[in-house]
């Protein structure tokens, strides 16, 4: 396993470079001059101008300046905000918690309904029941983001007025944060109904933000399911009479699942970038709102540390599914 986890970390390396490189030129490739995009339409002097340019090294080769934020990232250094003046790695984490909260009770979603309804259609193949998984399935991974999530509000929100529009709690609530996670903070604050609150507040976001990751499991659990199902050991379970609740779910399910697996973890790194749909819509204080704000305020050294810092999550959650793998197949590990 050690083997595998290093091999894994060799391959990230390469990556990682890749990424700083494309967040590195991003800032430099805009049309323009960059000192006067991030001053807005405020008019700099020459000399005013030849002043931020030396301050933010841009007066330098270039390969100086990757030299130097290469240098910088691997320090902990991702800058700082232009607006705030606060680092980005400090704003990064205070909103992540957000961001991770949401994606996980979206992926919890995803992964309860989606895999049992892989599982169902593809024992009843070809049945109505086959049909209509798949049928809804194909309908939740076309339906766009921003028309969904609008719809649900319109529906539960305005009309039936069951779920809030935006935010994380009711602003009736107010505690200090803990963890940054909205639902222990508010079981630990004590106070009544603050649990219920957080709640309701993430319903619509994660139904929204999990329905094309649920959509992609469950068709990818009933395609592996299928190709398991006609393999000769899962017959010879049968035919020694096992229960077919035993035979699908320990047999079948578990040799199954290493292509699901491989899903839920690409749909992880999905699940970031439709957060920042997903808390544009809802005012969800997360990470994908932060950036998206960066971009209006042209606050480019926070897209380009937050970027890197996506990245670098992403690629440890690839790392994790890699080690899942040898979990649920020991010949991978060993291999």
């Amino acid at each position: 396993m050690v083997r595998l986890i290093l091999a894994r970390l060799a391959v990230l390396i390469p990556t990682f470079v890749g990424v700083t490189i494309i967040a590195f030129a991003f800032i430099r490739l805009l049309p323009g001059d960059p000192i006067q995009l991030l001053s807005g339409e405020r008019v700099m002097s020459p000399e005013r101008h030849a002043e931020v340019m030396h301050d933010l090294g841009y007066d330098r080769p270039l390969i100086v300046q990757y030299g130097s934020y290469l240098g910088g990232l691997v320090t902990g250094d991702f800058g700082s905000s232009v607006v705030t003046k606060r680092p980005v790695l400090q704003d990064f984490l205070t909103l992540f918690p957000a961001t991770l909260e949401l994606s996980l009770a979206a992926m919890l979603i995803a992964v309860t309904i989606g895999i049992p309804a892989g599982v169902l259609a593809a024992v009843k193949r070809g049945s109505i029941l086959d049909q209509a998984v798949m049928s809804v399935a194909l309908i939740g991974y076309s339906m766009p983001i921003f028309w969904w999530g609008l719809l649900l509000i319109i529906f539960f929100s305005g009309y039936l007025g069951w779920t809030p529009v935006s935010g994380r709690i009711s602003l009736v609530y107010f505690f200090p944060p803990v963890t940054g996670f909205m639902l222990i903070d508010s079981l630990l604050s004590g106070e009544k109904g603050a649990f219920a609150s957080a709640v309701s507040h993430l319903i619509l976001p994660a139904i929204v933000l999990g329905t094309i990751p649920l959509a992609v499991i469950a068709r990818q659990t009933r395609s592996a399911m299928l190709e398991v199902l006609g393999e000769d050991y899962v017959r010879t379970a049968r035919a020694k009479g096992l229960p077919p609740l035993l035979v699908v779910g320990v047999h079948a399910l578990r040799n199954a699942m290493v292509p699901v697996v491989t899903t839920i973890g690409l749909q992880a790194g999905y699940l970031l970038a439709g957060a920042i749909l997903t808390e544009t819509i809802f005012s969800w204080p997360g990470i994908g709102k932060w950036m998206v704000d960066s971009v209006f305020k042209r606050d480019y050294p926070v897209i380009q540390g937050g970027l890197v810092l996506i990245a670098i999550t992403i690629m440890m959650v690839n790392l994790l599914v890699d080690v899942l793998y040898g979990l649920i197949n020991p010949r991978i590990r060993h291999g």
